[in-house]
């Protein structure tokens, strides 16, 4: 199997409730930048895997300066565009990368940011550490 087939199967979603998002870490390279063990609130909106418009709450975990880890209970498709809102009233659209974990009322989507730019690069509100070696 080429290298490029290999590419392509692991874009696709994974069968089952979870998929494994250090997956295609390895082909990515090292993290952009450092994770903080930080937890905030955050309002979400978007549509679910029932292409059903919704708007709720959700936690954000694992905080980095180009996304996070969501806890919500909804069923969400990797690869679409939420938007997520911070308690300052911010607002950024972010991309669904990966399916973390799921249980039957929450799970957990690695998240990043679509825009790199200044309102997404502080949407935490908080500085991070460089991710100099």
């Amino acid at each position: 199997m080429s290298q490029s087939m290999k590419l392509k199967h692991l874009d696709l979603p994974a069968a089952g409730p979870t998929r494994t998002p250090n997956a295609t870490r390895g082909l990515i390279g090292r993290r952009r930048s450092n994770r903080m063990s930080l937890q905030a609130p955050v309002g979400i909106s978007g549509e679910d895997r029932l292409k059903c418009s919704f708007t709720m709450p959700a936690r954000a975990s694992k905080l980095n300066k180009h996304g996070a880890a969501l806890q919500l209970s909804r069923d969400l498709v990797v690869g679409s565009v939420i938007l997520v809102r911070n308690k300052r009233g911010v607002q950024v659209s972010a991309r669904i990368v990966a399916q973390l974990r799921a249980s039957d009322r929450v799970s957990t989507y690695g998240i990043e940011f679509v825009e790199q730019d200044d309102k997404a690069n502080n949407f935490w509100g908080i500085s991070f550490p460089s991710n100099a070696d």
